[in-house]
């Protein structure tokens, strides 16, 4: 991690910084000067910039304007004095990343500092992350769709929904679908609306004016804001409550928006994607979700797959998954044996993708050889496969012979041939009560045809 820089030209408050920073383990360089910063930026670049708005010489918005045109993505606090709200304003409108107030109290200073550390960071993970492998991986049909409707919407600004199960990997689409847009250049922004509660939620999408509501010591940009010119991503959308519905609806309907406390309207100039696991259309029904927000939400749809939906993806997912973690820790890459890939293809995956990536990480610390067979899997994820109450019957006859295989069986078609006939003809008499007839109208078969299947698969029916 590269240092924080702290720009003051008030000896006591870089003290301060120092003796906070040096104690949080957080590594830090200070200026006097604004000048020796810029300086100092064209050889390198901190991981934070705090700096003071007013001081001799270069302002601390120069510096800030500076550190931009450098570095588009770095994180700027400004420091400034309450009576300084125009200078605070004007520092957000040229990309700080946050203010502080004068004075402020060091805990809070570190806490922000950490904010900013940990956006910083993560931008650099997906920047790494973008250039180092592709955006989605798949070679399934149904990911092939995914994909050719992202390269279709390169060029467009319309509103997105993302429907799928969870961990379907949406906000991979919803990053592909931005970085393959005109809004490329600027931010993207994502808020998980379930995560949060209302009253947090409203200000985290909107922001907040200082005294809004107890604790809210300063003016504060909602994701709207720090959004601008660039995306919005809304995962769970189905979980926003009804009067945050009416205010997102009125951001998309006349591009508006107030910040909580506020008196004079924002423009947002964003693009939204929103995101859900659940049937928008059955919340709508039941009203839990406003139709008209509905209908604006939903003017292109595009619906992910699940991991089951697409089976022949998960070699080359796991095989992915087990390279990044190896990377990521510095070891070497983990191998799948036949057997383990066909467990792992046949099985299915409720938490989807994100399972899958969980899994393969568990497997590069715990699994104890180069090779990882069947045994060496996590022991919930053997059972799960082996109780799941519907997992498809394919999937459980792949895991069948893949078994028998493994334990040397032979005349697996005869056996298996005679297995699944005697399933079917059993259930159908079931069903029919006994009437040979009837099952055999049913199963598409000749009344003579299972007569006498019924006498060679010893299959116990009662006569007619």
């Amino acid at each position: 991690m590269k240092p924080v820089w702290v720009v003051d030209d008030d000896r006591s408050i870089r003290w301060v910084f120092e003796k906070a920073l040096s104690r949080e383990g957080i590594p830090f360089k200070t200026f006097g000067l604004a000048e020796d910063a810029i300086v100092a930026l064209d050889r390198d670049a901190p991981q934070v910039l705090v700096s003071d708005i007013r001081m001799p010489g270069t302002s601390g918005l120069e510096l800030l304007q500076s550190a931009k045109e450098r570095y588009p993505e770095l994180p700027v606090i400004v420091m400034t004095a309450y009576s300084d709200l125009e200078s605070a304003v004007a520092a957000f409108q040229g990309g700080a990343f946050e203010y502080l107030p004068k004075p402020f109290d060091v805990d809070q200073a570190v806490e922000l500092i950490r904010r900013a550390l940990d956006e910083s960071m993560r931008e650099e993970d997906l920047e790494e992350s973008a250039a180092a492998s592709p955006e989605i991986l798949g070679h399934a049909q149904s990911m092939q769709d995914v994909f050719r409707a992202i390269g279709r919407l390169s060029n467009s600004n319309a509103t997105v929904l993302i429907t799928g199960e969870s961990g379907t990997g949406k906000e991979l689409v919803a990053r592909a679908l931005h970085r393959h847009s005109p809004r490329a250049a600027k931010p993207f922004v994502a808020i998980n609306t379930a995560a949060m509660p209302k009253d947090l939620l409203e200000s985290e999408l909107f922001g907040h004016e200082r005294g809004a509501f107890t604790g809210a010591q300063a003016m504060r940009r909602g994701r709207f804001e720090q959004a601008e010119g660039g995306t919005l991503f809304l995962d769970e959308i189905g979980d926003m409550p009804a009067d945050l519905q009416t205010r997102l609806l009125r951001v998309l309907s006349d591009g508006q928006f107030y910040r909580v406390g506020g008196h004079q309207p924002l423009r947002a100039n964003v693009r939204v994607i929103a995101a859900t696991h659940q049937d928008l259309e059955a919340r709508v029904r039941e009203g839990l979700f406003r139709d008209d927000l509905y209908h604006r939400l939903n003017v292109i749809r595009l619906r992910l797959p699940s991991l089951r939906e697409r089976r022949e993806d998960v070699p080359v997912l796991a095989r992915y998954f087990l390279a990044k973690s190896a990377r990521d820790l510095g070891v070497e890459a983990k191998r799948l044996s036949d057997g383990t890939m066909s467990f792992l293809s046949a099985h299915d995956w409720p938490g989807n993708v994100r399972q899958l990536e969980n899994v393969c990480h568990w497997l590069t610390v715990m699994a104890p050889a180069q090779m990882i067979e069947v045994a060496d899997l996590p022991a919930e994820l053997r059972a799960e496969t082996q109780t799941a109450p519907d997992a498809d019957w394919s999937a459980i006859l792949r895991r069948d012979v893949e078994k028998a295989l493994m334990r040397g069986e032979a005349n697996l078609m005869d056996a298996l041939s005679r297995q699944f006939e005697r399933v079917l003809i059993s259930q159908a008499l079931t069903h029919t009560g006994g009437r040979r007839i009837e099952a055999a109208a049913l199963l598409g078969i000749g009344r003579n045809t299972i007569t006498r299947k019924i006498a060679d698969l010893a299959i116990d029916a009662p006569r007619e």
